[in-house]
């Protein structure tokens, strides 16, 4: 069964500027007309949606538009500006760290353990109707349909250490050498199973603001060379805090009687991701803190972004099912 392998369509706009991106990208990329107030001015989601289409050229691009307009001049000058915004953004809710000035990877870790956000997959242990799981899993789906992938745009970035342990960490993301096994394969099959599509992206139109902005975090870090400690921090995050929520969704995806598949892939990550943070915070960003100490700060900011953001879609989430975060 063929699962990630077809390319996904451009969403549906949300607002005028995704509306003429979308269709410049259709018709004539290299002609699109750069307005920046247009850009500066635009919604919310509108933005975010336009950044997610222009950085997912850089992935497997889109059926419905050509290769070449990734490299178009005028498509690099509308991302770029979105992607200043977001950063700035970003940093805005950023209230700073100390760099610690010894053991750096035990002060990194106990910053993510001290993280208190809501936890929608302790709801889904025991509360979940099957119809929120699997709104969760669609949601979900915009990243774990290329699983990894932003992290591996930092891998040549990376001093000697650091990128001998990312490859490792991202060895065991795809798969060991097995494509069965990539994480995102067999998320694709976990939905197949439970009815619903692999294609990439096909949820997209349903997902929020939060969601959104998640996803274009994560590929800015990973695009920009320059936030390789943001990368790095974001995904030692990621991995610290995946294995115990991969545990209560376990038990929940069972309480409820879901695909065996679905079951299998969270308990896939209940494993490695208890090996992956130990890599993540310790043999990355500790010893790339150390090589390159002006990434310290960055990697702290990576972690926080990756926190709040799971934070503000697990509000989201957990506030359509009318639950208190």
């Amino acid at each position: 069964m063929s699962t990630t392998d077809s390319r996904p369509t451009l969403p549906s706009p949300r607002g005028s500027l995704s509306e003429r991106i979308l269709q410049a990208l259709r018709t004539d990329p290299g002609g699109l007309v750069t307005d920046a107030a247009a850009v500066a001015l635009a919604e919310p989601e509108d933005a975010a949606l336009t950044l997610w289409v222009l950085q997912e050229l850089s992935y497997r691009g889109f059926q419905d538009v050509p290769e070449t307009a990734e490299w178009e001049p005028p498509v690099l000058a509308v991302r770029r500006h979105l992607q200043v915004d977001l950063e700035a953004r970003l940093r805005s809710r950023w209230p700073g760290h100390q760099v610690p000035e010894s053991d750096f990877a035990e002060a990194l870790l106990q910053f993510i353990q001290d993280d208190d956000g809501p936890s929608v997959a302790s709801y889904v242990h025991t509360h979940a109707t099957e119809e929120q799981v699997l709104e969760l899993l669609r949601w979900r789906s915009i990243y774990h349909l290329k699983e990894a992938d932003p992290s591996t745009w930092t891998l040549p970035r990376l001093t000697r250490g650091p990128k001998a342990a990312l490859a490792e960490l991202q060895y065991d993301e795809y798969g060991a050498g097995r494509p069965d096994r990539l994480h995102a394969h067999l998320f694709a099959e976990a939905m197949a199973a439970l009815g619903l599509s692999t294609r990439p992206g096909a949820y997209l139109d349903e997902c929020p603001l939060e969601v959104l902005e998640m996803n274009n975090a994560m590929s800015l870090f990973g695009l920009d060379g320059r936030l390789r400690g943001a990368s790095m921090g974001h995904l030692a995050a990621f991995e610290v805090t995946s294995s115990v929520p991969s545990g209560h969704l376990v038990r929940g995806l069972r309480r409820l009687g879901l695909a065996e598949e679905i079951v299998e892939y969270y308990a896939e990550h209940v494993i490695a991701d208890s090996v992956h943070d130990q890599l993540a915070t310790r043999l990355i960003c500790a010893v790339l803190a150390e090589d390159e100490p002006e990434q310290a700060e960055d990697i702290f900011f990576g972690a926080f972004t990756c926190l709040d953001q799971e934070a503000r879609c697990a509000r989201t989430l957990l506030g359509r099912w009318g639950v208190a975060a």
